[in-house]
């Protein structure tokens, strides 16, 4: 299989390999390629020997970068997210040579259903429990964290826990650290590597475990074709290559809570909410609630989280703070006249009358200075400024350890245009009230204009399950994951808008195409794609070849 991320090679070449050279599945070699010198995988070994054959060139490093079994869950991983498998295959290959050596063939372990368990932060105590015993029998844990400060973080966790040195592996450091820490996963029984979600792909020496902290996070999906999800790429290795995985997240996916053997629940996986019903403050009040403003002041020398996030297609009252629907049909219709879904005005308020509307979420400054006037500009700052009220946002939320959580806007998230908004905003604001941890005084404040949102309730009790188990069943009658498939074709270029339903045809459902900058955007849906997925490939390499630029993005997880 040449280096070459095209779908006409998928087939890969056959070669000769010289007399006193040793390859198997997996090596890595060069060989000759029209007119030119390109590495590739080897994908398999026949005999007898082919007439008139090109040799292999040489061999690249010592040690084989897949076995078959980890070589049919990448054929899997091609198919699924509509990849070449060159592509798919470079995931797994280490950024320098591979050299070392193997260890003797090991049979897998019994094949499990995995297990989720939701809990509060931080999970090193929960990782090191569930690791010990498998690293003591001498297979492998593999650790996935969805960005490079909560790997470095378990990584630390871990060290302190199992006495062992651990380095957090990414794409951010070296290529001789990564390297060295791909050779140890593939050739030492007993290794325990903790990464971002690169190593899902990396081989493993008698595989044992592998734990996903925060599996619902977008940190663990690729952004770029192939749209890789760690999660079940190594739910499906842990089938093939029979180990356990292990799922830790605040409020879980649908996706998860479905395919789980066992779902366990610590307690409470964040600490205590209470609601701010904005409609009760009088108009222009601002950002910040009277109730809210009246615990700012309150707060002593606690630390306070003031969480803001970006603005949103979602609005609200002004004057009576209820957030913008149709009043027909009950749809947001951000800021439009008309409503999109059923076409009745919304030019004003369902509620009140009123004309006037604001979009939720703001932006920083805007925090900094309102909230300044209520607690004195000299005792607010951002995220690592070390003040007292500290401004931040989602990217910031790793790195936070406070005692109060003020929620500036909590229907923001929930009122997102997406099929799993109301999921994903429950999830972001756990993650926000959770930095604040639990105990005597701990607590999250969520200012909301919709305080009966079954999100919010959920967060306030503190049990994400029934929530995600009703979110889930709900977009499973609507043909959404997890009771269906998705991909989202997107183009830039040239294109006959039609000839992507006309390829698929009766095979799924395709809806588009919709405008996009420079191209065309199409949603592929169905119970089961495999089929489109497959006369997708001819299209898609066709339209490549012409020059077109294509993304293909497997059950997206914004939509």
């Amino acid at each position: 299989m040449p280096d070459v991320a095209s779908f006409a090679v998928d087939d890969g070449f056959a070669y000769s390999v010289p007399e006193g050279m040793a390859v198997e599945v997996g090596s890595l070699v060069r060989v000759p390629l029209g007119g030119r010198r390109v590495r590739g995988w080897v994908v398999a070994v026949e005999e007898p020997l082919r007439p008139r054959l090109r040799p292999v060139l040489a061999v690249s490093g010592n040690l084989p970068v897949f076995d078959a079994a980890l070589l049919g869950v990448l054929r899997w991983a091609a198919l699924h997210y509509v990849a070449p498998l060159a592509a798919v295959l470079a995931k797994t290959t280490p950024p320098n040579l591979p050299r070392g050596v193997a260890p003797p063939a090991r049979r897998g372990g019994e094949r499990r259903r995995a297990r989720l368990v939701v809990a509060a932060e931080p999970w090193g105590d929960e990782v090191a429990t569930a690791s010990l015993p498998v690293l003591e029998s001498g297979r492998t844990v593999m650790v996935v964290a969805p960005t490079i400060p909560e790997a470095e973080a378990m990584a630390g966790a871990l060290e302190s826990r199992l006495g062992r040195g651990v380095t957090a592996m990414s794409s951010a450091i070296g290529g001789a650290t990564v390297t060295s820490g791909w050779v140890e996963a593939a050739t030492v029984p007993g290794s325990l590597v903790v990464g971002t979600r690169e190593v899902a792909a990396w081989p493993m020496a008698a595989p044992g475990l592998a734990v996903l902290a925060g599996e619902g996070r977008r940190g663990m999906k690729d952004k770029a074709t192939p749209t890789i999800h760690a999660r079940d790429l190594l739910l499906r290795r842990a089938a093939v290559q029979r180990f356990g995985v292990m799922l830790l997240e605040h409020v879980p996916t649908a996706e998860a809570v479905s395919r789980a053997g066992a779902v366990e629940r610590r307690n409470r996986p964040w600490g205590l909410v209470d609601l701010v019903d904005r409609r009760t403050d009088p108009p222009g009040t601002g950002l910040v609630a009277t109730a809210t403003a009246a615990a700012l002041r309150a707060a002593g020398d606690r630390r306070v989280l003031l969480f803001t996030h970006r603005r949103t297609a979602a609005q609200r009252c002004v004057r009576c703070r209820t957030l913008r629907r149709c009043g027909a049909c009950g749809a947001g219709p951000g800021d439009a006249t008309v409503c999109p879904r059923c076409g009745a005005a919304t030019d004003a308020c369902s509620s009140c009358g009123a004309k006037r509307f604001e979009a939720l979420g703001a932006a920083v400054p805007r925090v900094l200075a309102e909230v300044s006037r209520i607690v004195g500009g000299d005792r607010i700052g951002v995220a690592g400024s070390g003040r007292q009220f500290i401004v931040a946002t989602e990217r910031d939320l790793p790195l936070l350890e406070v005692d109060l959580t003020v929620v500036l806007d909590g229907d923001g998230p929930l009122m997102a245009p997406s099929y799993r908004a109301g999921e994903d905003g429950l999830r972001l604001l756990a993650r926000a009230v959770a930095a604040a941890g639990s105990g005597r005084g701990r607590r999250g404040l969520i200012q909301t204009a919709d305080p009966e949102h079954r999100a919010l309730v959920a967060l306030r009790d503190g049990d994400p399950l029934p929530f995600v188990r009703e979110d889930g069943s709900r977009r499973a009658t609507l043909g959404f994951p997890p009771g269906g498939e998705i991909l989202v074709v997107e183009t830039v270029g040239q294109v006959d808008p039609a000839e992507l339903a006309a390829v698929v045809g009766d095979r799924a459902q395709v809806h588009g195409p919709a405008p996009a900058p420079g191209g065309w955007r199409w949603l592929v849906q169905g119970v089961d794609l495999g089929l489109a997925r497959v006369a997708l490939r001819s299209l898609v390499a066709r339209w490549r070849e012409a020059g077109v630029r294509v993304r293909i993005d497997a059950d997206p997880v914004d939509l």
